[in-house]
């Protein structure tokens, strides 16, 4: 797994990650930063996959880190883990809605599911941060989980699956945040309905007194037979849409006596919330007819890059409209481009050998950094947008960001890494 970047001067909580840590070998090797400065330098040149930052430390002050983290989309593809107390909740949810968040810890509970959290990131690898797997594939990206019946699992899944679809620019901001709510809705009806049985009148008494419904769960859980039950969940991924079932291990519910909706859209009923947010947001949903199983699919946005890096944002934009060129193989080569949205086919001697994306990020970086003419034409496929961007603007953004020189090494690396893996596929030589 690599690197865990842990934000905190706390040296008890720091032996604990440590300890838990250890306990998976050489899987995650957390790596302690305490001053503003090194945390910053090590986000730019590490992109580490896991971030911790400890939200109650007294010596390290978050917000200036989090500002620059939210204008720079380089820094935030990794996944965020809160370490808080019950107070701030939702404070920081605010603070931090511009970067990923993968779980949030309550201090005092943080020995119990801290190591549970590093089972689940273990077991799931591939949709972590592989902010780059769906344009590997360029075709359907499946999987499943297998939760525990507890919101904490819940919470931390859903967060998982809203990143990664964000990440591949496949969701913009909105739609994460609307398809995040959506999946959490329909997985608390799975938990608070299915395996723990809640049935309306107990969950209208207990909301009467003010209480939160998760708290009911936990309570819930305390017997044994209701904590050993799951909720599976599938995923099917494609470039198009994204279709996922969630099943519980409950007798079924009558989820057709919660589809009547009353007031604005039916959000006003505190029962049959969930089914109704999760029907406004999803493109379709149906359950089975025992009602332990919930099917929804989400439509994909056109490619389109999510956020644009702030140095870029002033620079000249280039619109093109199906099949134009972009320039022409032997063309001087003065310019990279950084790709908005569409699609661009890459042509060598009239043959395509690829097409980029907003998943690639730059187009024709090879011959802009080597002064060489263009080795390939570029065509759009459809309607795309690119920034392009001078010798002397990206020179001058690299003094600005130096990390900037340092993530398109990067880029160029997992290039021929891709280039080299499709040769080896049809047989050519390296």
């Amino acid at each position: 797994m690599g690197n865990i970047a842990v934000f905190s001067t706390d040296d008890s909580l720091n032996s604990s990650i440590l300890q838990h840590c250890m306990e998976f070998r050489d899987e995650f090797t957390p790596v302690y930063l305490r001053d503003k400065n090194l945390i910053l330098q090590y986000l730019k040149y590490e992109l580490p996959e896991i971030d911790i930052f400890n939200c109650e430390d007294r010596y390290i002050k978050i917000d200036p880190i989090i500002e620059v983290m939210s204008k720079d989309p380089w820094l935030h593809y990794g996944s965020i883990i809160l370490i808080h107390d019950r107070k701030n909740e939702k404070e920081l949810l605010k603070d931090f809605q511009n970067v990923n968040i993968l779980a949030l810890i309550i201090r005092g509970e943080f020995d119990f599911y801290f190591p549970r959290l590093l089972r689940i990131l273990n077991q799931n690898r591939a949709i972590l941060f592989q902010r780059d797997i769906h344009s590997l594939l360029q075709s359907n990206f499946s999987g499943s989980f297998v939760m525990a019946n507890d919101p904490f699992d819940m919470t931390t899944y859903s967060n998982l699956l809203a990143n990664f679809l964000y990440n591949s620019n496949l969701l913009n901001h909105d739609e994460k945040e609307s398809f995040h709510l959506a999946v959490m809705e329909l997985l608390i009806n799975a938990i608070e309905h299915g395996n723990c049985r809640i049935n309306y009148q107990e969950k209208t008494e207990w909301q009467a007194l003010g209480r939160d419904i998760l708290d009911l769960m936990r309570e819930k859980n305390k017997n044994p037979k209701i904590a050993k039950k799951k909720v599976y969940m599938n995923y099917w991924i494609t470039p198009k849409k994204s279709s996922f079932t969630i099943r519980d291990e409950g007798e079924g519910f009558d989820w057709r006596a919660y589809q009547t909706q009353t007031g604005a859209e039916g959000l006003e009923e505190s029962h049959g919330r969930g089914i109704s947010i999760a029907s406004l947001y999803m493109s379709s949903l149906s359950y089975n007819e025992k009602g332990n199983e919930v099917i929804f699919e989400i439509e994909h946005k056109d490619k389109e890059s999510n956020v644009i890096p702030e140095v870029f944002t002033d620079m000249e934009e280039l619109v093109f409209q199906d099949q134009e060129v972009v320039f022409n193989q032997g063309d001087k080569s003065s310019h990279l481009y950084y790709i908005v949205s569409g699609k661009f086919d890459i042509l060598t001697k009239g043959k395509r050998v690829s097409t980029l994306t907003p998943d690639d990020i730059f187009l024709g970086e090879m011959s802009f950094l080597l002064n060489n003419r263009r080795s390939a034409t570029v065509r759009s496929v459809g309607r795309g947008v690119l920034i392009k961007i001078s010798k002397e603007a990206f020179i001058n953004s690299i003094k600005e960001n130096p990390h900037y020189g340092f993530f398109l090494a990067r880029l160029l690396a997992q290039r021929l890494e891709r280039l080299n893996e499709l040769a080896v596929k049809q047989g050519a030589p390296i």
